[in-house]
């Protein structure tokens, strides 16, 4: 590989506590690979890796943004050293577009150390390796004599001249062994013009844990021992570094490392804590307090205390199990200077890098809709910047954003507090994928349906987050009907917006469809805007209000109902007074009322026509007419079956005035009149029809609690003898199907009862009258109270 100029912005290098620190811009490695050499000004490049980083000082990393980080000790291996004061290394950066690192480019880079103040004794604890530095001119033996001083002095005896051994004293027992079998397990052992340092791995073999005001600390308790003739000198080299020490809050993130560590002072009585310091990348905090961290420290502990999200550190969106959430991360470090009676002053340096555990943040949807402007406004966040929405799917029809805003919908980016973000989208009430429902008496209830596709963070994983948002409002106006009459029938013009749709027509409980219009003799023709109904006077369906010779006050009522619930809105009717000489009309209850016109020369006394039964006379009359009202069961009136109808039939005379004569013949000057009067009534019509007086939304109830028809058995035993008649209750008016006997039948309030009562004899003078019909509150059909439907015929 050749060596090149670095590139402007690509290093960023400096010296603190000691340590080199060297950062490299991701940016400019976007797509690249990239390795590190420490470049020994002996023994040429040495490739970096993990085993060689822990022992000679080194720690390879990334900071929280991402970009790579290098630290390296001043007292590291192939680091120049003059005179403890002036520290120098050079690193080669080798960039390549492949992994096998071919055609690399080669940049070289060196830094520099200036460090003067030195410690007694000065402690690292790293990421992966732990520290400890000693000025040789420290006195070799404490005065407190610790057990494992002790235990060392014995050993001494046997250490070699002018060669340094060491000895670690753990659990397992005493240790002693050479410099070079020291550097096989992983340490690093040396010496400078004025100092001695070990360098350790976290969890040797020679370690041991103990905990130190709830932290767990990592301990390496070692003896550096060295003998000359007239010199031996012992060095306590022992290490102890906090291995976790970490919580978390919902809001924050706390650091705690002991204030006094036993193993680091003998004589805890003579300790003095001198000066506490905390950095974030790499750099020193001077005030805590205007970033929102806290730092505090007691006897026993030192706490760091950082906001989640806090300026220097990083969010990080993340998904977990399918949840969205971030992570927080921050590069800490703890400086602590004390004294003590056995060392003049310690330096104990801490570097953490801390990431926090994934935290689930729901999204939220915010409902900013603008029912005036026919408008769904939608907020979708909060986001970190790392997050970017790239589809959306309307009513389950996926969308790219494309797609989307050249459909019409708008999205677009909003900032929200602490540089989160949202998105917002806009769909109109009108657009096709957006779902309608009809709800109350004028409203429309709008849903929109809205499923998230977002990229989360660099590795941009798929999230998805599903919306409903609903909004109704009184946008539908309910028709009016208007209605008029001429001489021979009524009108109604109904509005048709929304008919199907939103409500259909009824009359009494049947859809006022096209086929029952036609069935019943109405008239229906529609226009660009609404349905116009012609109904003759005498057409089914029609009430009569008032009935007399003279006029005939009639009225017509249709039911405007809700498609799916069938409530009623609206009553649409017509009424009008109509002039009419002549006519019959057949009620449904059986009732028929005749207006007969009498052109008859000479005239006739109007006061003296009858039915068929001579007491039943006209209720009006004048010269020419005569009004009679009565019951197919009165006034002698006779039934008689034609194929699936019944024709009740009766006769209006007159009664000639006779004048006594000489001999059997008569004198009479009134001329014979006879008018025959029909109703036909559809056989299995008339019971159910006959359920109501007039109309069956203002009817009074004929029952209101629970119904039960009569053994047809014991119908049949009564009057077996004579003739064999079956009385049944259907389930609705297509009489297909029917109750069982002695079965409690529960009904509402003016809710129709279909009976049936069926003549089964083959005589051709057999005639069937249903003579008492009632309700009763129990199955005792003689209980009170009583509700009579037919009485006496």
């Amino acid at each position: 590989s050749a060596l090149y100029v670095l590139p402007p912005g690509f290093v960023e290098s400096s010296c603190h506590s000691r340590i080199f620190w060297m950062k490299l811009n991701k940016l400019l490695l976007q797509g690249k690979f990239f390795q590190l050499e420490i470049n020994d000004p002996y023994a040429g490049p040495i490739l970096l890796d993990e085993k060689l980083a822990s022992r000679c000082g080194y720690v390879l990393s990334e900071d929280v943004w991402g970009n790579p980080v290098f630290r390296a000790s001043v007292l590291g291996c192939h680091v120049a050293n003059e005179v403890d004061e002036l520290f120098s290394l050079t690193v080669n950066i080798k960039v390549s577009s492949f992994s096998s690192m071919r055609a690399a480019v080669t940049y070289t880079y060196p830094m520099y150390c200036s460090y003067s103040s030195w410690a007694s004794r000065e402690i690292v604890c790293e990421e992966n390796y732990m520290e400890v530095s000693v000025r040789t001119d420290v006195p070799a033996v404490s005065n407190d004599y610790t057990v494992a001083w002790m235990s060392a002095l014995p050993e001494t005896q046997n250490v070699a001249y002018q060669l340094w051994q060491l000895m670690f004293v753990s659990p397992s027992g005493r240790k002693r062994i050479t410099v070079s079998d020291a550097a096989k397990l992983g340490y690093s052992f040396n010496n400078t013009l004025s100092r001695v340092y070990l360098r350790a791995p976290y969890h040797s073999n020679e370690s041991d844990v103990s905990v130190v005001s709830g932290v767990n600390m990592n301990m390496v308790t070692s003896t550096s021992m060295y003998r000359q003739r007239w010199l031996l000198l012992l060095i306590d080299t022992t290490v102890s570094c906090p291995v976790d020490g970490i919580s978390f809050t919902d809001t924050t993130l706390t650091w705690t490392v002991p204030s006094i560590i036993p193993t680091l002072v003998v004589q805890e009585s003579t300790f003095l804590s001198k000066n506490i310091l905390m950095g974030v990348d790499g750099r020193v905090i001077v005030n805590p307090e205007e970033k929102n961290y806290l730092l505090e420290h007691n006897e026993t502990q030192i706490r760091i205390t950082i906001p989640i999200g806090a300026e220097g550190g990083k969010l990080k969106s993340s998904v977990s199990g399918g949840v969205y959430g971030v992570i927080y991360s921050i590069d800490l470090f703890l400086e602590h200077t004390w004294t003590d009676a056995d060392w003049q002053t310690t330096k104990y340096t801490v570097i953490k890098s801390i990431t926090t555990p994934f935290m689930p943040q729901i999204p939220t949807v915010i409902n900013n809709t603008l029912p005036e402007e026919r408008l769904f406004n939608v907020a979708f966040g909060h986001f970190l910047p790392d997050v970017s929405l790239v589809a959306i799917a309307i009513g389950n029809v996926p969308f790219t954003l494309r797609e989307a805003q050249h459909h019409g919908f708008k999205i677009y980016e909003t900032p929200f507090s602490n540089s989160a973000k949202g998105f917002i989208l806009e769909v109109s009430f009108d657009d096709p994928y957006v779902l309608k429902e009809y709800v109350n008496r004028n409203e429309t209830k709008y849903t929109l349906l809205v499923n998230y596709t977002i990229s989360v963070g660099a590795e941009m994983t798929p999230y998805y987050h599903s919306a409903e948002v609903e909004c109704v409002i009184a946008d539908i106006e309910l028709p009016e009907a208007v209605g008029y009459c001429d001489e021979e029938n009524l009108y109604l013009a109904i509005p048709t917006f929304g008919l199907h749709q939103y409500w259909n027509l009824y009359l009494g409980n049947k859809p006022l469809n096209r086929h029952v219009a036609l069935t019943s003799g109405y008239l229906a023709a529609t226009n660009s805007t609404h349905l116009i109904l012609q109904i003759p006077l005498f057409a089914v369906g029609v009430i009569y209000e008032e009935v007399s010779f003279q006029k005939i006050k009639a009225r017509f009522d249709v039911a405007l109902r809700k498609v799916r619930t069938m409530e009623t809105l609206q009553m649409f009717s017509v009424s009008c007074n109509f002039n009419s000489s002549a006519f019959i009309i057949c009620h449904p209850d059986g009732t028929i009322m005749v207006s007969a016109q009498m052109k008859t020369i000479p005239a006739i006394d109007m006061s003296k026509t009858k039915l068929r039964d001579s007491s039943c006379k006209p209720r009006e009359y004048n010269e020419g007419h005569a009004f009679f009202k009565f019951h197919v069961t009165t006034c002698g009136t006779s039934a008689r079956f034609e194929g699936d109808h019944i024709i009740y039939e009766n006769e209006i005379s007159y009664e000639k005035e006779t004048l006594p004569g000489q001999g059997i013949p008569t004198i009479t000057r009134d001329p014979d009149y006879r008018l025959t009067v029909l109703c036909y009534y559809q056989a299995k019509e008339t019971v159910v029809l006959g359920a109501f007086t007039s109309d069956p939304s203002t009817s009074p109830p004929f029952g209101s609690s629970r119904m039960a028809p009569r053994s047809n058995i014991a119908v049949y035993r009564r009057i077996r003898q004579a003739l064999n008649v079956v009385s049944r209750v259907s389930k609705d008016e297509s009489f297909m199907e029917f109750y069982e006997p002695n079965m409690a039948i529960l009904k509402q309030l003016a809710e129709p009862v279909f009976l049936e009562v069926e003549l089964k004899d083959e005589s051709l003078d057999a005639e069937l009258y249903l003579e008492n019909c009632w309700v009763t509150g129990s199955l005792d059909f003689n209980s009170t109270p009583r509700w009579n439907i037919t009485v006496d015929g």
